[in-house]
């Protein structure tokens, strides 16, 4: 298991890193007390720990709502491997608050050493923000800070956690409230790349589910327009949990390097952050719901819809999509049979009519990335 630190070893490490020297060296609007005394604060605020053994118990702890989604799994063997030559980076897309649950998990269960998480600040909140700052090892991040003191601290911080931990990062800041897969940030992958550990490498991963639990709030916005505080999300996910059960499938691909990528060039890190983003998006597993979803009109014939399937199957294959199911009947069996359920679309006489069209386009667009280099 990875090396316990304390706070206050973690805090000496990242005061005597190079890049907190030369910002308190060069600091010009503040004195090098005052901003010394900002960087000790977000410090503290960054500051998390995982208490393994607490750890293990999450799965038991919160099994009312995890038995409603069973975990499958692809690549396990690919991260095993993986975690036995060097220090990871773990880069996934982000559909839903139960990626933090559900990811970290499927790595335990399989042996491999817990990651620490990157998460929103509005995650630590109560008494969940309790839970993962004391016992899961999530780090809260200010997501669209542009303070360069924030910035520096947390960097560094990072950096200084990867020398002894492995860290399950969400490049696209935050769940995507279209649906699609978002363009990748840099700045956590950008850290790592910094902090001079030897074999770094990242682990694309992709984690998909049937129905998305909050899949209601989320495509109400289209757009994320505020932060929530969590415990209001988490009022709503817990209605909507009423009823849902859903498979979710995490997919792990081979790691790419990070050694050939030059951390000080824009360029290298740009590079690496939009291959990663490519084989998640490749690797993804693309489920009946989203088949469904995509190829739906307000109203059609099932022999209608069963043909557009039928086609966009075709495109998919030969595209090498990760494909659930190939056959076009089986994928509107189940895809329309979980939608109608979900109360997306109602089947009758014959034809398959539109009830919410916000939360078909959500699901729709989760195959956008594949969509736009197949037709």
């Amino acid at each position: 298991m990875p090396k316990a630190l304390t706070a206050e070893d973690v805090r000496r490490a990242v005061l005597a890193r190079a890049e907190i020297v030369r910002l308190l060296e060069h600091s010009r609007a503040e004195d090098r007390t005052t901003v010394r005394r900002r960087i000790v604060a977000y410090l503290e605020e960054l500051t998390t720990t995982q208490r393994y053994a607490f750890y293990k118990r999450i799965p038991a702890l919160l099994h009312p709502i995890l038995r409603k989604i069973p975990r499958l799994v692809e690549g396990i063997d690919v991260a095993k491997d993986a975690s036995r030559s060097g220090r990871l980076i773990y880069a996934s897309n982000h559909r839903s608050h139960m990626d933090y649950l559900v990811e970290p998990i499927l790595l335990d269960e399989h042996g491999i050493r817990p990651p620490l998480i990157a998460a929103g600040f509005n995650l630590f909140g109560g008494p969940l923000g309790l839970l993962n700052r004391h016992v899961t090892g999530a780090i809260p991040i200010r997501r669209g800070t542009r303070d360069p003191v924030y910035l520096t601290t947390l960097k560094a911080y990072v950096a200084e956690q990867l020398q002894h931990h492995d860290l399950f990062v969400y490049p696209e800041g935050g769940r995507s409230y279209s649906g699609e897969l978002k363009p990748y940030k840099t700045g956590l992958l950008h850290a790592a790349m910094q902090a001079g550990v030897k074999d770094l490498l990242v682990v694309p991963t992709a984690i998909s589910y049937d129905l998305v639990l909050e899949d209601r709030v989320i495509a109400r916005q289209g757009v994320k327009k505020r932060q929530r505080p969590f415990t209001h999300e988490f009022a709503e996910m817990a209605a909507l949990a009423i009823g849902y059960h859903t498979r979710s499938v995490t997919v792990f691909a081979p790691p790419i390097p990070a050694a050939p990528y030059d951390p000080e060039s824009k360029k290298d890190v740009l590079d690496l952050a939009q291959r990663v983003r490519e084989v998640t998006g490749r690797i993804m597993k693309i489920l009946p719901t989203a088949i469904v979803a995509h190829e739906m009109r307000q109203a059609i014939t099932h022999a209608s819809l069963e043909s557009r399937v039928a086609a966009r199957l075709d495109r998919l294959a030969e595209a090498g999509a990760n494909l659930d199911v190939r056959d076009a009947k089986h994928v509107i069996e189940d895809g329309v049979s979980r939608l109608e359920h979900r109360g997306v679309i109602q089947s009758e006489s014959g034809r398959i009519r539109v009830r919410d069209r916000r939360v078909l386009r959500y699901y729709g667009r989760s195959i956008a990335h594949f969509v736009h280099d197949t037709d």
